[in-house]
């Protein structure tokens, strides 16, 4: 049976992500599979949300069309998933949830509607009708910096501050190295979850100038719960192999989280969609622009409109 591509994927349904560095990737019926040293691992595509292939992998044509196939985004990234270098297409074929977002970034008032539904979203016990955007940013400082202060104290960890430079990645101390860590890993996992819905990483409302923008938009909602802890849960755990005990944090705090349950509800909420992004259906046909008069069917022969 053919898959229905105007449907929307359920992300709610899906595993977060899997990281995979130095191996062979091919595939495996419908699904792929991972060769290295250890032997042959299945991978269920199916239920993956991104795949983030590291350095040292060969992966075959057929295995990347078995995992676009199967609504997973392929992102291709450097060690420690510290840089990222390409990403494949998402599952969805419509541009309506598209559309929206560029409407409401091009529109200076709705803009600013949503930077603040932005903000309203990390501070449910805080008014801030009222506030001008400079004291909502300054109230989302002190919130990051008190969810800093206490992962410290839980975890038992030293912190004295963010301090990370991607040109001497070993001049940060290990806590710096996790979060940078963590964050690209949180990083990947919200942009397969935007493009996946339809939505353009590039189109942000807080963030801008960068294709990432609206990823690191969506990715600031849910940092201080997510990510941050996984950082210092994994300096705390780390025996000499840092890299898998973050991704191994970051995999237990978003499914604690329920992160991808999250992300659709919350872009949603915050462009006022009034219908949920995973229930959005459309026909397969686009349609063509037609000036004053909106639009017009696409997929047809328009010869008979001459006169």
């Amino acid at each position: 049976m053919q898959k229905d591509l105007h449907i929307l994927p359920k992300l709610r349904d899906s595993l977060t992500f899997l990281y995979v560095e130095h191996s062979i990737i091919e595939q495996d019926n419908l699904s792929i599979v991972k060769i290295d040293k250890s032997g042959r691992t299945p991978i269920p595509i199916a239920s993956m949300t991104v795949l983030m292939i590291g350095p040292g992998v060969t992966i075959t044509h057929a295995a990347v069309k078995a995992i676009c196939d199967n609504g997973c985004t392929a992102i291709w990234c450097g060690e420690r998933a510290a840089r990222y270098y390409a990403s494949g297409m998402g599952e969805t074929r419509s541009a309506e949830n598209l559309l929206l977002q560029a409407r409401l970034c091009m529109d200076e008032s709705k803009h600013m509607e949503v930077v603040r539904r932005m903000y309203l979203r990390r501070f449910a016990d805080i008014n801030c009708e009222g506030k001008t955007l400079q004291q909502i940013r300054g109230l989302e400082g002190i919130r990051m910096r008190e969810a800093y202060r206490l992962a410290s104290k839980m975890y038992g960890i030293p912190w004295s501050g963010r301090a990370y430079k991607s040109i001497d990645w070993d001049a940060s101390d290990p806590i710096n190295q996790a979060i940078s860590m963590a964050n690209a890993i949180l990083y990947s996992v919200c942009q397969a979850a935007i493009v996946s819905l339809g939505y353009s990483t590039g189109l942000g409302f807080i963030h801008t100038g960068k294709m990432m923008s609206f990823v690191y938009d969506i990715a600031d909602l849910y940092k201080a719960e997510t990510s941050i802890v996984a950082a210092f849960a994994a300096v705390k755990m780390a025996n000499g192999d840092l890299d898998r005990q973050v991704r191994v944090a970051c995999r237990r705090e978003f499914q604690k989280d329920q992160i991808l349950k999250k992300i659709p509800q919350d872009i949603d909420w915050i462009f006022q969609t009034g219908t949920p992004s995973e229930e959005t259906t459309n026909a397969f046909v686009g349609e063509i622009w037609d000036g004053d008069d909106g639009v017009i069917a696409g997929g047809m022969n328009h010869a008979g409109d001459l006169k």
